[in-house]
């Protein structure tokens, strides 16, 4: 019988995971998720609610009423368009602060799944093949030198050094679902290698994984 596939792609910041989860999901077309989104959005969320970001309670109730609605590159909190919005310096300072808050993750994974419920998935983040979809059919694990990711991050969002090695702390140290890479995935490094080599990469694997797509459902 068809089913619906589910392709994990996680990674640290800068490896180049958005880019690739984005341009796959449209060769495949599959539904494109972007977890990182989700987070931003709920930080958003808090930022304009005034919420302390170690009000693990009040973040909580926020991650759970947020209407989250990702799709042909856009992005809305509660029916607004905010696309814009979270991809701010502060929304992603704070993005990172809320992603470590267990009850916030919880909520959010079960809002990820539901995704899949629905349609076939190219979902990437940070947790998405060891925690959201553990039984993914194909998982990914993208990665970069320290040096390109930060090159990667500055060219796109001004970010120094010092803001990536953060991130990177805290994404690897947190209690709850930390940056690690699943037993089962695939290891990709990015360095070194054009953007139509690494999804050609990617497509390969996701034709060995699924049978050349016969039995997808999209």
């Amino acid at each position: 019988m068809s089913r619906r596939i589910v392709v994990a792609i996680d990674g640290p910041a800068g490896s180049g995971k958005s880019t690739v989860a984005r341009r796959i999901a449209e060769k495949l077309g599959f539904l494109y998720i972007d977890s990182g989104a989700m987070y931003r959005a709920v930080a958003l969320y808090a930022i304009r609610n005034g919420t302390a970001l170690d009000d693990m309670a009040h973040l909580a109730q926020l991650a759970e009423a947020a209407e989250i609605g990702l799709g042909e590159g856009r992005v809305t909190l509660n029916s607004e368009d905010v696309t814009a919005d979270i991809r701010a310096p502060e929304v992603s300072a704070a993005a990172s602060k809320v992603a470590a808050v267990a009850p916030v993750r919880r909520a959010l994974v079960a809002k990820q799944r539901r995704y899949s419920d629905e349609a076939s998935v190219v979902m990437e983040g940070r947790d998405i093949g060891t925690v959201v979809f553990p039984d993914a059919q194909v998982k990914i694990f993208l990665d970069a030198s320290p040096e390109v990711r930060a090159r990667r991050r500055a060219e796109d969002n001004g970010e120094d050094s010092a803001i990536l090695e953060e991130r990177d702390r805290r994404d690897r140290s947190r209690a709850d679902s930390p940056l690690v890479q699943a037993a089962d995935a695939v290891y990709l490094s990015t360095d070194g290698l054009t953007l139509g080599q690494v999804e050609e990469e990617v497509l390969k694997l996701v034709r060995a994984r699924t049978s050349n797509g016969k039995e997808i459902v999209r």
